[in-house]
């Protein structure tokens, strides 16, 4: 075919055109985010929290206003992994009380933090006072160093 006969406004180059595009869409879609993945976002954004770094231990420190201990869940992932979840649910409404506004948080909440390679993922506790969850995981003992071994020379 000759080019020079066909214009950029023929329906040929307008199909080539738009069979280019399709790839690109496609991409769009396969590398949006799952909703899951948003909401998962957002539940990690909006819970704060505090790591401090003890002499035996490490502590995260988030606040839990007004949860029980039952509301809250303190797991440990992929041998490395704590994960602090949990869901705030609306307290049920009274008959004739409306709210005027409503700026707590409800829903659920989830933080993860990557352990270092000396926290202890067998001695993990956690306590909640005062509305406050602090969730302690324990060091491991730091390896005892290498005794260089002496080797008996003999007399030949």
């Amino acid at each position: 075919m000759d080019f020079r006969l066909a214009s950029f406004d023929s329906p040929l180059f307008a199909t080539l055109h738009h069979l280019m595009d399709v790839p690109d869409e496609a991409d769009k879609s396969f590398n949006a985010p799952t909703r899951t993945y948003v909401r998962d976002a957002r539940a990690m954004a909006a819970t704060p929290a505090d790591v401090k770094e003890c002499p035996g231990s490490y502590a995260f420190v988030v606040d839990m206003p007004g949860l029980k201990s039952g509301d809250i869940k303190v797991q440990v992932e992929d041998d490395n992994v704590l994960v602090i979840s949990g869901e705030r649910k609306r307290e049920e409404e009274k008959e004739g009380a409306k709210y005027l506004r409503m700026e707590r948080r409800v829903g659920k909440f989830m933080r993860k933090f990557t352990l270092p390679e000396n926290a202890n993922t067998e001695a993990v506790s956690a306590a909640c006072c005062d509305g406050v969850l602090t969730v302690t995981v324990e060091k491991l003992p730091p390896p005892e160093p290498k005794k260089p071994k002496t080797v008996e020379v003999k007399v030949a």
